[in-house]
C-alpha cells in the first residue's frame, strides 16, 4: 500500500490545479447548499445537477424557505433528475431543520444522520464539505480510486464493504480541513481521471504508485456489470406520469395519464401490458407520496 503521506503530497496539489469550479464548492456556499448538492448528485451527473441546483437555491435559499412550500413544489422543481423521492426527502429534511434546528444545518455528523433521508454518506459529506470536519466520505469514485491505487483491483465490489470504509478512514490526513479537501480530491480524481470505463492513467498524479497498474491493469473479475435499462421500464413510466403532473398547474384527470403511457399505437397485447404497468406505477407513486389522488378521478403533486 502506498504511504498515505505520499498520496497526500501528490493528490492535494493536483486537486488544487485541476478542481472543477462548482458553486457548492465555493467558500461562500451555505451548508444548506452543500446538503442540496449532495442529495442531487446521488446517481446523477454534475452536468444535469448544476442548472437544477442553481434554480433550487435561487428559489429556496434556506431550509425554512423550502419547508414553507408544499412537498409537490419540490417534486416539480426536481424536474428530470430522476429518483424523485429524493425531492420528498429534501423537503422532509428542510421541515425538520426548520422545526427542530431553528432552520440551521447542524455540523455534527451524528445529528445530520437524524434528518429524514440523510444517510451515512450524505451526513459525512456535509460534515466534511460544509464544515471542514474529518469525516469518512466514500462514494463510487472514492471506492474505485481506492480499489485501483491501493488494492490493485479494476473495480470495487458491487456493494460497499466495511474494509473499504476502514481503508478510507486510514487514508485521511490528520488535520480536519486537509482531510475534507482530501476527500473531495479523491472524488475528483475518480470523476475526471480514474473513470470506470476509460481511465486516463497518463494524467494521473499517482499512476506510478497505483497497485492496479503495477499489476498490469488486470481486467475486472466476476460477472459483467451492465448499466440500467431505461426504455419501457417502470422508471420511464413513472417519469412520464410525473412529468405530466409537473407540466400542469391544476390537478390532472386520470384520462390524461392514461393517454401519456404507452402513447398511441401498439398491438393489443402490448397495450394491455402497458395499461397494467401504468396502473402499477401510478399506484406506487401514490403509495410513496409523490402523487395525490383528488376527487373526480384527478391527480396532482402532493399538496399543490
Amino acid at each position: 500500500m502506498p504511504a498515505p503521506e505520499t498520496l497526500h503530497e501528490r493528490l492535494l496539489p493536483w486537486y488544487a490545479a485541476h478542481r472543477r469550479d462548482l458553486p457548492w464548492r465555493d467558500p461562500d456556499c451555505s451548508p444548506w447548499g452543500v446538503l442540496v448538492s449532495e442529495v442531487m448528485l446521488q446517481q446523477t451527473p454534475v452536468a444535469r445537477v448544476l442548472p437544477v441546483w442553481e434554480r433550487w437555491m435561487a428559489t429556496w435559499p434556506t431550509p425554512s424557505a423550502l419547508a414553507a412550500e408544499p412537498a409537490g413544489a419540490a417534486v416539480r422543481a426536481w424536474g428530470r433528475l430522476g429518483y424523485p423521492r429524493r425531492a420528498l426527502r429534501l423537503h422532509a429534511a428542510a421541515t425538520a431543520l426548520r422545526d427542530e434546528h431553528d432552520g440551521v444545518v447542524p455540523a455534527d455528523e451524528g445529528v445530520l444522520r437524524t434528518l429524514p433521508g440523510v444517510g451515512d454518506y450524505t451526513a459525512a459529506a456535509v460534515a466534511a464539505f460544509a464544515f471542514g470536519r474529518r469525516s469518512t466520505v466514500v462514494d463510487t469514485n472514492v471506492r474505485r480510486v481506492q480499489a485501483r491505487v491501493v488494492t490493485g483491483l479494476a473495480l470495487p465490489p458491487p456493494t460497499l464493504t466495511r474494509a473499504e470504509t476502514t481503508l478510507a478512514t486510514r487514508l485521511l490526513p490528520a488535520d480536519d480541513q486537509e482531510a475534507a479537501t482530501w476527500s473531495v480530491a479523491v472524488m475528483e480524481l475518480g470523476a475526471l481521471v480514474c473513470t470506470a470505463r476509460a481511465p486516463r492513467c497518463a494524467d494521473c498524479p499517482v499512476a506510478d504508485l497505483c497497485a492496479w497498474r503495477l499489476a498490469g491493469s488486470p481486467a475486472p473479475t466476476g460477472p459483467p456489470r451492465r448499466g440500467q435499462a431505461w426504455a419501457g421500464t417502470d422508471r420511464q413510466c413513472r417519469g412520464t406520469l410525473l412529468q405530466v403532473l409537473r407540466d400542469s398547474a391544476a390537478p390532472v384527470p386520470g384520462e390524461r395519464l392514461r393517454d401519456a403511457w404507452p402513447g398511441p399505437g401498439g398491438a393489443d397485447e402490448e397495450l394491455a401490458a402497458a395499461e397494467l404497468q401504468r396502473e402499477r406505477c401510478l399506484d406506487a407513486l401514490v403509495a410513496e407520496g409523490l402523487v395525490e389522488p383528488v376527487p373526480d378521478g384527478h391527480f396532482r403533486l402532493p399538496g399543490t
